[in-house]
C-alpha cells in the first residue's frame, strides 16, 4: 500500500471513530455501552495514527493521538494516555525535531504516571526531560530532576547502583553554571549517599574541580581521557564536559 492508500485508510478510520463518538454521546448510546464505544473510538484513532506514521504524515498522526488522549483522560485512563504522550514525544524528538514540544509531552506523561503512582515510568520520562533541558542550558530544571531521581534510586535496592549516575549528571549541570555550586553539590551527594564517594564518577568530578581551580586545561583533559578509557563517554557527557572545559579556557585567556 502506497502512502496515499495509507492516508485514505487513516481517514476512513477517523471517520469511523467520529461515528462511534457521536453514538456514545447520544441518549440511547450512553445507556447501551457508551464506554465501550469510546474505547473503540480510541482504538480507531490509534490505528489511524499508525497509518499516518507509516505514510510519514507526522502532524496528522499527532492529531489522532491527541484525540485518543482526550478521550482516555476523560475516562480516567491516565496510564494509556501517558503512553500516547510518549509516542507523540518520540515523533517530535526524532521526526519533527522540535525538542521543546518533545519535552512538554514527556512532562505530561510523567505527570500522569505520577498520578497513577507508576514512579519508575514517570522517572524514565523525567530523565528524558533532564537530558534535553541540560542540552538547552536549562540547568536548574535538569538538576532538580537528576537529584529527585537519584534520591529515589538510592533508597531502592534494585536501582541503588544507578543513583551515582544521576548525581554525577546533576553535578556536571551545576559545574556548567558555577564551579563553587558543583563543589558544594558533590559534598551534599557524598553525605546523602556515601557509596557515591567511592565511585569513579565522584573521583572524576573531584579531579575536574581541582583542575578548574588550578586553571589547568591539560589536567582536566587527561582526567576525562583516563575516565573514558574505562567508561565510554556518551554524546551528552561529552557535550557537558566540553562546555566546562571551554569555561576554563575562557578564564585562562581573561587572565592573560
Amino acid at each position: 500500500m502506497d502512502n496515499s492508500g495509507k492516508e485514505k485508510e487513516a481517514m476512513a478510520l477517523m471517520a469511523e471513530a467520529e461515528k462511534k463518538l457521536k453514538s456514545s454521546q447520544s441518549f440511547f448510546g450512553s445507556l447501551f455501552g457508551g464506554s465501550s464505544k469510546l474505547e473503540e473510538a480510541c482504538d480507531m484513532y490509534v490505528r489511524a495514527a499508525n497509518m499516518y506514521k507509516m505514510a510519514k504524515n507526522w502532524c496528522e498522526a499527532i492529531n489522532c493521538l491527541n484525540r485518543a488522549i482526550e478521550i482516555y483522560t476523560d475516562m480516567g485512563r491516565f496510564t494509556i494516555a501517558a503512553k500516547h504522550h510518549i509516542t507523540i514525544a518520540e515523533i517530535y524528538e526524532t521526526e519533527l525535531v522540535d525538542i521543546d514540544k518533545a519535552i512538554a509531552h514527556y512532562e505530561q506523561a510523567a505527570d500522569y504516571y505520577k498520578g497513577e503512582e507508576s514512579t519508575s515510568s514517570a522517572n524514565k520520562c523525567l530523565l528524558k526531560v533532564a537530558t534535553y533541558a541540560a542540552q538547552l542550558e536549562q540547568y536548574p530544571k535538569a538538576i532538580e530532576i537528576y537529584e529527585q531521581v537519584g534520591t529515589h534510586a538510592m533508597d531502592s535496592t534494585l536501582l541503588k547502583y544507578s543513583a551515582k549516575d544521576h548525581f554525577f549528571k546533576a553535578a556536571l549541570c551545576h559545574f556548567c553554571v558555577d564551579m563553587l555550586n558543583a563543589k558544594l553539590a558533590v559534598q551534599k551527594y557524598e553525605e546523602m549517599f556515601p557509596a557515591f564517594s567511592d565511585s569513579r564518577e565522584c573521583k572524576l568530578l573531584k579531579k575536574l574541580l581541582d583542575a578548574y581551580e588550578e586553571q589547568n586545561v591539560d589536567a582536566y583533559t587527561d582526567s576525562v581521557k583516563e575516565y573514558d578509557t574505562i567508561s565510554r563517554l556518551d554524546q551528552w557527557l561529552t557535550t557537558m564536559l566540553l562546555r566546562i572545559k571551554k569555561t576554563i579556557q575562557e578564564d585562562e585567556s581573561d587572565l592573560r
